[in-house]
């Protein structure tokens, strides 16, 4: 028996959840998303989970500040729990990155982004452990801190099922059917899905599932480290998140007695995705320690607890591609978003519903994430050297 599909989602972490859930509340009634594990099971579940609009961007920036609104009101407005903690966030200029970062954050102001620059006596009240000797400029998100990625997936994909649509796991796409510049279907084993729009959303195994489409985008599967480090919480009982610049660090509190760090420079290429080493290496946490204690001297007393490390899909100019496919009718590509993904991911699902359903997304401008800025050489480029902060 033939099975149709108004339309298809490949990829099963947050953003093809939140994008099933879109298209599903827009009145999809026979959505799909195809996963070829289980839900989360790639970047999602290792994503750090920070939720702020710190942008030298204005399309991250809006869509980060439009995440954070769904976020803060995610029972309301979707259903279910994301695990939204508000705990304000820090952001921290370099020495030669003054300019840019006054631009930035007037920018930010005017997409009605709740941050300002602080002074550095404002700063030490905010984190009084903190040192600031360093730091020509620091920004302030009130409203900004951190939600769990896998819950917020799940809650996703727990909606668009009672909304109509269904979620097949442990079912990989093996390809797109496409007939008179049209996609017809997609392949699963031997069957096949009958459908008019597919959209791919397959994180770090993009590149590969769009070669054998004759697609050629210029996608890295690259491997980043996190490390969670157990505060003194006696000295130091909470904190704000932060990025942070002169340190090429990124850190938030977890839980009640854990500091989650990442680092903003450390990387490395993954030649198979399905193939990495998921621990942190010794190196990476001595370093990333040392450079979290120049910020917060506390924590040279901390304890280290866990860590992990995940797999970015990265783009030349860090930011993500989201766009339909010239030449191929009802073809959708959702994917390099180079560590950024899950504090945008609840206004991707939007837009990307948008593109299927509208033609166009509407609710933000995208056209500067188009597919075909590579050849134009038109690219997105960073105010910043720390990829974090983008």
């Amino acid at each position: 028996m033939a099975i149709n599909a108004e339309a298809v989602v490949i990829g099963g972490g947050v953003m093809g959840c939140s994008i099933l859930y879109n298209l599903a509340f827009r009145g999809v009634k026979n959505a799909v998303l195809l996963e070829r594990e289980l839900l989360g099971s790639g970047s999602t579940g290792r994503s750090s989970g920070a939720v702020r609009m710190h942008y030298s961007n204005e399309v991250h920036a809006r869509m980060a500040w439009q995440s954070l609104r769904i976020f803060q009101n995610f029972d309301e407005i979707v259903g279910g729990e994301c695990g939204f903690t508000e705990t304000g966030y820090l952001v921290f200029s370099g020495e030669d990155d003054v300019e840019a970062f006054h631009s930035n954050v007037a920018m930010q102001q005017s997409a009605g982004i709740q941050t300002s620059i602080i002074s550095r006596s404002d700063a030490q009240e905010i984190a009084p452990q903190f040192y600031l000797g360093d730091c020509p400029a620091i920004a302030y998100e009130p409203h900004s801190g951190h939600a769990d990625s896998s819950a917020t997936a799940a809650a996703y994909a727990t909606r668009a099922r009672q909304l109509g649509a269904s979620i097949r796991l442990q079912t990989p796409a093996t390809g797109i059917e496409v007939s008179g510049g049209k996609v017809t279907g997609i392949k699963i084993g031997e069957e096949v899905i009958e459908t008019s729009a597919a959209v791919v959303a397959t994180g770090p195994w993009s590149r590969r599932f769009l070669l054998q489409h004759g697609i050629d985008l210029p996608l890295e599967a690259t491997r980043h480290e996190v490390i969670h480090l157990k505060r003194p919480v006696d000295l130091l009982p909470r904190h704000p998140g932060g990025g942070d610049i002169a340190n090429m660090v990124y850190f938030r509190p977890e839980g009640a007695d854990l500091t989650l760090v990442g680092n903003g420079n450390i990387e490395q290429s993954v030649d198979d995705p399905e193939v990495f080493a998921q621990r942190p290496t010794q190196s990476f946490i001595q370093e990333v320690w040392s450079r979290i204690a120049r910020r917060i001297p506390l924590m040279e007393n901390a304890e280290f607890s866990t860590g992990y490390a995940g797999l970015y899909t990265t783009t030349p100019d860090s930011h993500p591609v989201i766009d339909k496919v010239d030449g191929v009718e009802g073809l959708y590509i959702c994917t390099g978003f180079s560590g950024h993904g899950f504090k945008l991911s609840p206004m991707v699902g939007v837009l990307v519903s948008e593109l299927v359903l509208d033609g166009n997304a509407t609710s933000i401008d995208i056209s500067t994430l188009r597919m075909s800025r590579f050849k134009e050489g038109k690219l997105n480029m960073p105010a910043y050297g720390f990829r974090v902060l983008v």
